[in-house]
This record gives structure tokens, C-alpha cells and sequence, in this order.
């Protein structure tokens, strides 16, 4: 007979397995139940359903697809986690989670599918893995429980049927957490190498939100692994460093790579990979200007309908020469408020050569013409150097570019107070429905948890877990309510984890006390909870009544059945089953609707922002407009006029490095699609990638002959006001646009410049 304070049982094991039976892979091994790996199984494959059902057609986010797409044709853009095939500009993070995505793109082909598998593996691996840490935790039983919850988590249903960057820093976490586990009931250094090894990896994923980790399994540590504190404090230490290692590894590269051959850093505005991380990406989203030379950061949070508030960008420019899959207005604008005006020039990527570093080839590319790669080479007679030694300077100021939200950015007009901000994971109705359904649960299974080991010997593994996954919680917690401004719902996932094992243990906890207690306060602490946790269920599912109707009715039912058949009055065996079965109704349907919802296109959330369910109609801008997040579709076939266009360059580029520069990211994006043309961007969402004197030196050198200009940037950009100066226009109708004879015009014009305009004008 089992008490509150007894250890889990171990169930009934499996008989002894042959050598021959691991080939059979349903069979549970030697000291599981029969019954545990055929139900592993099973919740596997529902994972797998759920993740892979909308493969075909999750569409592409605008901006990170573009860059897998350049990922996966130049391995330099790999490397430096490029926007564009010509490794002229990186994104606005590390871009370490489209690292799989590329590389599947290469093999597979460039397809939304291709570039959402990687996710879907990763989703079931963070289940399967979720069952071996709590398995090993709190046995069997609990384990599958916590890999069932993480399954039906909504927030997890839509991540990792999606193409984004939360799924793969999810995964590193569990699976960091799994080797803690190991180290802290062995004090087996391996592991915890192990251990520090994946939360770096999550650091290339996403940045600082890996290290939220961090202070739980220090805690941990510290207090449970099995040797002299000396010895902990050393261990810790070493794995510290292999974290730090690895975290920092691409930040190093980009520190130490000389500016001249690596990509310009967007989200910086002085080309630092540190401030562009730990600043734009990091503690300038707790408070503003905290690490300068990060870009400027919105300090609007997530709430209601809406997104961080921004202006929706201008109108009136295309992302090609007939004015075609217009994506955003800033093709029109160069993107810039006052960029390239008076004042300093801002720098590009490149160095005194003004060339970036890579092609589209697939590998690193040489210099300028005549240059080795990495050799600087005199600027053009004419050039304007922005440096005192003729080079354009390494540090020349560069101005924010605020006002034009780039296509797939959240809009809204709502501005929520302080307190709304820091509450949001309680009242936020974009996010509880997500997350927060195991509030109640999670919290009341910690404290039993903590008060049940409370005399327990220090190195007690059921303390050691309930500390670091309570720690983990709460740190993710007071991070998030921190942090104002929650852009994609995606962010709460971190938190999945901590709730889905701590409420598996605390479920199955609380039945193990309930079979146990006959009579008194410990026979009603099962229904309690069970009443307490489908109150806030039902509390959360009010809001979306319209969602489903019977959900409601079914959750009060399930709590009177369950609290009827749980109430210590001598029921019978088979009562009591019933009334966990209706407990676990009660409190668990709620999130399971909402999760198997995304088998519905209209609930499966977007390439854009990971959700589940209703309530979640996010409105984005896609330059002309703005479209809920679902309904953005990114084309990825040229228009007649964008493949005359690009057929025109190619075979009039000669032995040109770039096929062409365009005056945005967005108005690249269909020729990068199309066919991973090497086409430079002179901005991505932050930054410009060249100054005037560099763009110059490109065409001085015949390494650029090409460029497309808009009328807008002809009165906004200096480049654009001197290629339209200095540079020849094409016909529109030399590469099948229209644009003479009475023709609506394009919205782009092409230009092509000769090595002698740069040195004439």
C-alpha cells in the first residue's frame, strides 16, 4: 500500500528480452510495463500526424524562407546565415534554426514541405524524449502522460508543423535537460558536456532564449548531484564553458571574420554581431538602448488581435519590373527614413573592396575582378570615400529604419499598459489559449512535490526535478512577462515543457495518494485539484464558446462524474477508474480540441505565427495591404516580366559576379526564389548593405552591371539617384515589360551601368 510520500512503483516489467527482440521495436524493453513503449508509440504517431498533416501547404514566411532559400544554394550564405545567395547581409538573429531547413531544401529541392519537415522530426523527437525524462523521474505512467500533454499542447501542435526557429530551440532544450538528468543522478561529466553542448545549440536557434534554461539546471545541480560541492562547482564550470563555446561560436566567427569578406550584420547599426544579439535580440527588448549599436527595438507588447504596433509601409512599388508580387512598400521607399540623406553613408558587409564576399555558387567566391578574395582593391577614380583613407569607414553611422513594417510583421493600433504587458501570459487572450490550460495543475503538483520531498536527503532525485522543472518554469515565466513585446505566440513554448512534466507527475502522483487513502483530507485532495483545474479550463474556454459548443458542457459534466466517482465513500475499483478517466477529461479535453484542430487548415495557425484554434486572427502587413497571418501566401514563381527579366541579365552580365541590385530584400525575393540568382539587396530590415562608394567600386570593377530602381528611391536612396544618373535605362519591353506606347509603366526600372559610369560620374 502506497502513501503521499511513498516512491512511484515500478509496475509490472516485460519479459526478458533475447538479443533478437530489439529488432522488434514496438516491444517495451527489459523494466518498462508491456504496455509502455506500444502507448510511446502510439502518442508518437499522433504527434506525427499532427505536425505533418498541413505540410503541403504551410506556405513560407516572407523573410526567413528567403533566406533558407540562399542558404541552400551558397554555402557561404550557409555559413554566415546569409538573407541573400550573395552573402551581402545576414538576418536580423542568428539564423543557426534554418540550418536544417537549408540543408533539407538542398536535397529535397526548395518546397513549404522541405522546409517544415526538419520541424516535424524535431517535434516528435522533443515527445519522445519528454517520456524518457519523466519516465526515468517519476516511471511509466508519468512519462507517457507528459509525452501525451506536450502532443496536445497547441502552441506545440502548430510550432512544429511550421517552418520557424521555436520548434528547434525547444527540441535543444528538452533534449539539454535529458543529459542534466543523467549528470545530476551520477555526477557523470559526459552528460553534462553533453548538456552545455545542446543549450548552444539552442543558442544558434534562438539566441539568449536558450539560456533560460540555464538557472535550473544550476540549481539543480547544485543542490542534488551525488558528489563533494568542490567537485559540482568544477563540473558546472567546465560545462559552462563548452556552453559558452558553443553559443558564441557564430558570434566569434563574425567578430573575427575581417568585415571586407563576411556579410553586414542586420539589426546592428555599427556591422557588431554582439550587439546584434545580445542588444536587438536580447536586453534591449527588456529595456531600450541597454547595448548600443543594436537597431531599434518596438516597445509595444502582444495583446488582443493585434501585434507589435506599427505603421503599415507605402504603397505603390513591386517586387518586379511590371510591378507583380509586391510584397512590401519599402521596395519603393529603399526601406529608409532619411537612409543615405545627408550625413554619413551607412556600411555594407563589405570592406575598402566594396565586394561582397560570396556568390551563389555554392561556395566562396573570389574578390573583385583581378583580386583575391579578401585583398582589398583601390577604389574607383570618382568614388566617394566616406573614410579618411580613401576606404569607405569600417564605422560610419547608420540611421534606424523605423516607420515601414516589413512584409509578415504583426500590426495594430492597440497599445496595452504596463501591467496588461506583464500579465499578458495570465489575460493575454493570443497566448492562454496556447499555454496556459496547465496553469493550475503545474503550480499545485510543484508545491505537493516540494512539500512531499521537503525532509527528503539532499541528493533525492524527486526533489532534484520538481527544483529544476519548477525553476524552469518560473524563470521562463518572469522572462517572458518581462519581455513587452511577444511578437509571435511561438515564444511561449519554452514553457511547455516545465508545465507538461510537472502536471504528468503531479496527475499521477495524486492517483497513486488517492488509491492510497482510504479516509480524511488526502482522499479529497485528487478531486480538489481535479474541480480547481477544469475551473480555470472552463474559465479559458468561455471565450471562445463559439469555437466549440459542446466543449463547455462536456468539461462541467466530466468534473461531476469525476468528483462524484473520486469522493472517498467507498466506491468500488471500477468507479474509481471512471472518475479518473472523467477527471482526466475534464482536465485535459480543453487543450486536446484545441490542438487537434490544426487537422483544420482554418486553426493550423501560419508560416508567420504558431497557433491553434480560434481567437488567434493576427493581422500582418504585406506592404499594400494588410491580411490575417493565415491568408499571407509568399509567391515563389517569377511573373512572365520577373523571368524576362532575369533570362535578360544573365545573358548580358558577362563575367559579373551579381546578376543585379535591388533596393530591398523584398523586391529580391522572386528572383531568389525562382532560382537562387546572386542578386544584391541594399536592405534587409534594419540595414543597408552598401554605401554609395562601395555600390560604386562593384560597378567600377564589372562586378555589378546591373540595377533595379524605383522612382520612390530615386528621391530617397543616393544609389538609386546615381544609377538613374549615371547608368543606362532598358527598355521594359527588351525583356517583355510593358511601359511604352500609352503601357502602364513597371514599377521598377532597370538599369545597366558600365565600369566607366563609376569612374565618370
Amino acid at each position: 500500500m502506497t502513501s503521499l510520500t511513498s516512491a512511484p512503483p515500478a509496475g509490472r516489467t516485460s519479459a526478458e528480452r533475447t538479443p533478437r527482440s530489439r529488432l522488434r521495436f514496438w516491444r517495451s524493453p527489459a523494466g518498462q510495463p508491456r504496455w509502455a513503449r506500444p502507448a510511446l508509440l502510439g502518442i508518437a504517431a499522433l504527434a506525427a500526424l499532427l505536425y505533418t498533416w498541413n505540410i503541403t501547404s504551410s506556405g513560407f514566411a516572407p523573410y526567413y524562407s528567403m533566406a533558407a532559400r540562399s542558404m541552400s544554394v551558397s554555402w557561404e550564405a550557409f555559413l554566415f546565415t546569409s538573407l541573400d545567395p550573395s552573402a551581402t547581409l545576414t538576418l536580423d538573429k542568428i539564423g543557426g534554426f534554418l540550418w536544417p531547413q537549408a540543408l533539407s531544401a538542398r536535397f529535397f529541392g526548395f518546397h513549404d514541405w522541405a522546409l517544415v519537415l526538419p520541424q516535424c522530426v524535431m517535434g516528435v523527437v522533443s515527445v519522445l524524449v519528454m517520456y524518457r525524462l519523466v519516465r526515468r523521474w517519476q516511471g511509466p505512467a508519468a512519462g507517457l502522460l507528459a509525452a501525451g500533454l506536450l502532443t496536445v499542447t497547441p502552441v506545440a501542435a502548430s510550432m512544429f508543423g511550421l517552418a520557424m526557429l521555436d520548434g528547434s530551440v525547444t527540441m535543444c532544450l528538452v533534449l539539454a535537460a535529458d543529459q542534466y538528468q543523467r549528470a545530476v543522478r551520477s555526477a557523470r561529466l559526459r552528460s553534462l558536456l553533453l548538456c552545455g553542448l545542446w543549450i548552444g545549440l539552442g543558442f544558434q536557434a534562438k539566441m539568449m532564449e536558450a539560456w533560460v534554461i540555464v538557472p535550473a539546471l544550476f540549481v539543480g545541480y547544485v543542490v542534488a548531484a551525488p558528489v563533494r560541492l568542490r567537485r559540482r562547482l568544477g563540473q558546472l564550470a567546465l560545462a559552462g564553458a563548452l556552453m559558452f563555446t558553443v553559443s558564441l561560436s557564430w558570434v566569434a566567427l563574425m567578430t573575427f571574420t575581417p568585415e571586407r569578406d563576411r556579410p553586414y550584420v542586420d539589426g546592428s547599426t555599427d556591422n557588431s554581431a554582439a550587439a546584434m544579439v545580445f542588444g536587438y535580440n536580447g536586453f534591449n527588448r527588456l529595456h531600450a538602448g541597454l547595448v548600443d549599436g543594436a537597431a531599434p527595438v518596438s516597445s509595444n507588447g502582444l495583446w488582443g488581435s493585434g501585434g507589435a504596433s506599427r505603421t503599415p509601409p507605402p504603397t505603390g512599388s513591386g517586387a518586379g519590373p511590371d510591378g507583380a508580387n509586391d510584397t512590401n512598400g519599402t521596395n519603393g521607399t529603399n526601406g529608409a527614413n532619411g537612409r543615405d540623406q545627408g550625413g554619413a553613408a551607412q556600411r555594407p558587409s563589405a570592406g575598402p573592396s566594396g565586394a561582397p564576399s560570396a556568390g551563389s555558387s555554392g561556395g566562396p567566391s573570389a574578390g573583385p575582378s583581378g583580386t583575391p578574395s579578401g585583398k582589398p582593391s583601390p577604389a574607383p577614380s570618382g568614388a566617394q570615400p566616406d573614410g579618411p583613407s580613401g576606404a569607405p569607414s569600417q564605422n560610419a553611422d547608420r540611421k534606424g529604419r523605423a516607420g515601414a513594417a516589413p512584409a509578415g510583421r504583426q500590426v495594430g493600433s492597440e497599445a496595452p499598459s504596463r501591467t496588461s504587458l506583464w500579465l499578458k501570459l495570465l489575460r493575454s487572450p493570443r497566448l492562454t489559449p496556447q499555454i496556459a490550460w496547465l496553469y493550475p495543475l503545474a503550480l499545485i503538483s510543484l508545491a505537493i512535490g516540494l512539500a512531499r520531498h521537503r525532509k527528503a536527503p539532499r541528493t533525492h532525485q524527486g526533489r532534484a526535478g520538481h527544483l529544476m522543472w519548477g525553476t524552469w518554469l518560473f524563470t521562463a515565466a518572469a522572462v517572458l512577462s518581462a519581455l513587452g513585446n511577444l511578437p509571435h505566440t511561438a515564444y511561449v513554448a519554452i514553457l511547455a515543457p516545465p508545465l507538461t512534466a510537472l502536471s504528468a507527475a503531479g496527475t499521477v502522483g495524486l492517483w497513486r495518494a488517492h488509491r492510497a487513502a482510504t479516509s480524511g483530507p488526502r482522499a479529497w485532495l485528487l478531486p480538489a485539484v481535479v474541480v480547481i483545474e477544469a475551473a480555470w479550463t472552463i474559465h479559458l474556454a468561455s471565450k471562445h464558446v463559439d469555437f466549440a459548443p459542446w466543449l463547455i458542457p462536456l468539461l462541467v459534466a466530466a468534473t461531476l462524474v469525476a468528483v462524484l466517482a473520486l469522493a472517498p465513500f467507498g466506491t468500488s475499483r471500477r468507479t474509481v477508474l471512471v472518475g479518473l478517466l472523467a477527471g482526466c477529461v475534464a482536465m485535459f479535453a480543453a487543450p486536446t480540441t484545441w490542438s487537434l484542430s490544426v487537422l483544420n487548415e482554418r486553426y493550423r495557425g501560419s508560416a508567420v505565427d504558431a497557433y491553434a484554434g480560434p481567437g488567434n486572427d493576427a493581422r500582418i502587413s504585406t506592404g499594400t495591404r494588410t491580411a490575417r497571418a493565415a491568408d499571407v501566401r509568399v509567391p515563389t514563381t517569377p511573373t512572365p516580366a520577373q523571368s524576362g527579366l532575369l533570362d535578360y541579365v544573365e545573358q548580358r552580365d558577362g563575367s559579373a559576379k551579381y546578376a543585379f541590385s535591388t533596393e530591398g530584400w523584398e523586391a529580391s525575393a522572386p528572383y531568389v526564389y525562382a532560382t537562387g540568382a546572386p542578386v544584391v539587396p541594399l536592405a534587409g530590415l534594419h540595414a543597408d548593405s552598401l554605401t554609395l562608394a562601395e555600390y560604386r567600386h562593384l560597378v567600377a570593377t564589372g562586378d555589378l552591371r546591373f540595377a533595379l530602381v524605383t522612382e520612390a528611391g530615386k528621391k530617397t536612396s543616393r544609389i538609386s539617384s546615381w544609377v538613374a544618373s549615371a547608368c543606362a535605362e532598358i527598355d521594359p519591353r527588351a525583356y517583355g515589360a510593358t511601359g511604352r506606347g500609352g503601357e502602364r509603366a513597371p514599377a521598377q526600372t532597370l538599369y545597366r551601368c558600365e565600369p566607366s559610369d563609376a569612374t565618370s560620374h
